[in-house]
């Protein structure tokens, strides 16, 4: 896993060396794996290089198209859409990051859209608030020292202190509404959705331009929408298969 996660979309095509230093290995020990990679199709060589095959996409595909939670999530969501006629979509924190599992599009001809599978820096986005919200605080902070908050627009928090100061209240108020963090113009809406045991796994939101409503109109009409698809998805998820 280390070896396949040397590769990123800045970071494409590596070479041996390239691939044991970014996987922590010796040269012969990448080699072997790389070339049991390219036996098995997930992993081509062209000259001295190696690059991904699609074939890795089916980790990915096996997860989002099981009967799981984007499942369960869709039609919820799908009627959420319905009622505010924005975007609206689930996601879950994978490290400092969020990742996508379930997305509806938006009615309108002008909407935000994000694929199934995008990831985004959590704290640049109002899913990865909720989320890192919900990480045990002393796993919180280990996590922050070790990733640089870069600015993905001029309005993203960067600063671990402040981030800290905002997921303290995300907590006691249980909801973000978050401002020109992912993109200049845009304001995320989310909540958290939970376990049976009350643990915080997954977020949903909706994405809509700040032009298009107020900050008080959003708390008043859209967060209690949001509060209600999650706590329909929670329940959703406690009768399903296995679980009952």
């Amino acid at each position: 896993m280390s070896v396949l996660r040397a590769f990123t979309a800045e970071r494409a095509e590596l070479s041996l060396t390239e691939v044991a230093q970014a996987a922590d290995l010796d040269r012969a020990g990448a080699r072997r794996i790389l070339l049991t990679l390219v036996e098995l199709g997930y992993v081509q060589q062209t000259d001295r290089r190696y690059a991904l095959t699609p074939q890795v996409l089916e980790f990915g595909h096996a997860y989002l198209t099981s009967r799981s939670l984007p499942q369960i999530a869709e039609p919820h969501l799908q009627e959420l859409t319905r009622q505010v006629r924005e975007m609206t979509a689930m996601a879950v924190l994978e490290g400092t990051e969020i990742r996508y599992i379930a997305q509806v599009p938006s009615p309108k001809l002008l909407s935000v859209t994000i694929p199934v599978g995008t990831r985004f820096p959590a704290h640049a986005t109002s899913m990865g608030k909720v989320l890192l919200a919900a990480v045990p605080p002393e796993r919180l902070e280990a996590s922050l020292r070790s990733v640089e908050l870069a600015p993905v627009t001029p309005h993203t928090v960067t600063t671990r202190q402040e981030l800290l100061a905002e997921l303290a209240a995300v907590r006691k108020r249980g909801f973000v509404i978050a401002d020109d963090g992912l993109e200049e113009g845009l304001r995320g809406v989310a909540v958290p959705v939970r376990d049976a045991d009350g643990r915080v796994f997954a977020a949903v939101n909706v994405s809509l331009y700040k032009h298009a409503s107020t900050e008080e109109g959003v708390q008043r009409e859209i967060v209690p929408l949001l509060a209600r698809t999650a706590a329909r998805i929670e329940a959703d998820l406690r009768v399903r298969p296995g679980n009952r």
